[in-house]
């Protein structure tokens, strides 16, 4: 095990400390289980930002560039990245692509490194590309990892970080909710409904609707993740069952709830109307670029 990841070995800030719920009364801001729901006004980062500067701490970013991505979608997500990710902080980018031949110049600033692996594969279906993917993430996480960096975060690169992401969304584990679903009654929630499946959630229970753009934690709870994911798969594979990867992600997050939930603030369609509770977009969809 990483040195980086003991759970004795970093700490997590005094909630109360750097947290105020009731500075936001028109959101969710606290689940019930207790742990923070990330709006702006809710935290304070200066506070946290004199807890992990003196930790010399250093974040993870992974993104794919597999399938049909654009190169320019790409370049403008670690742009957006690199100008608005974990600023003042040792930042570790991981591009897992399919190739390296259609991929961007990418320059970088300080404290930024950059790190190419290359997937190999013919082509496949979507899920069965969505399993590749995270079997490389998780050797990846268990072969280099897990030893370089203290927190780690999976996102989709057809979004774009128009704010500052900081160390308010650090944690254990960590998700994102669903700007669409954030809305709506867990009833209605696009949960896994098959009693036989991996990822079945019933209609009476479920918390909230997490998205699959967004997650993140230390490296050994997103490998956590990730091996949950692929015993599911394999598990519904007996049964003649396949779900998506974000059904799954739900009932992992159902089962182990999250330490830092992240507002619809940090993942934001601005193809939807913005309504008053969002009021600094952290990352929003960016269009499909061909």
């Amino acid at each position: 095990m990483s040195v980086f990841d003991r759970r004795d070995h970093l700490e997590e800030p005094q909630l109360e400390s750097w947290f105020n719920p009731k500075k936001r009364p028109d959101v969710i801001a606290t689940t019930g289980w207790l742990a923070p729901v990330l709006w702006e006004g809710t935290y304070d980062r200066e506070v946290l930002e004199q807890y992990y500067k003196r930790l010399n701490i250093t974040v993870g970013l992974a993104v794919f560039a597999t399938g049909n991505f654009s190169s320019e979608s790409l370049r403008r997500f670690i742009k957006s990245a690199n100008k608005y990710f974990m600023v003042g902080y040792n930042v570790i980018f991981y591009i897992l692509a399919d190739g390296t031949s259609n991929l961007p110049y990418l320059e970088l600033g300080p404290l930024r490194t950059l790190k190419m692996w290359r997937l190999s594969g013919e082509e496949m279906t979507y899920e069965d590309s969505n399993l590749r993917n995270m079997n490389n993430m998780r050797y990846k996480i268990m072969e280099h990892i897990q030893y370089e960096v203290n927190f780690l975060f999976v996102m989709t690169a057809n979004q774009i970080i128009k704010n500052h992401f900081g160390v308010e969304t650090l944690g254990r584990s960590v998700a994102q909710l669903h700007a669409w679903w954030y809305f709506k009654q867990p009833r209605e929630f696009p949960y896994e409904r098959r009693r036989k499946a991996s990822a079945f959630i019933a209609f009476e229970e479920g918390d909230f609707y997490y998205h699959s753009a967004i997650v993140g934690g230390t490296p050994l709870d997103v490998l956590d993740l990730i091996e949950h994911y692929i015993k599911g798969i394999i598990d519904d594979r007996t049964n003649e069952l396949s779900s998506t990867y974000e059904r799954h992600l739900n009932k992992y997050f159902f089962i182990k709830k999250p330490v830092r939930v992240l507002s619809p603030e940090y993942n934001w369609d601005p193809r939807f109307k913005t309504p008053p509770e969002i009021w600094h977009i952290k990352v929003a969809w960016q269009p499909r670029i061909t």
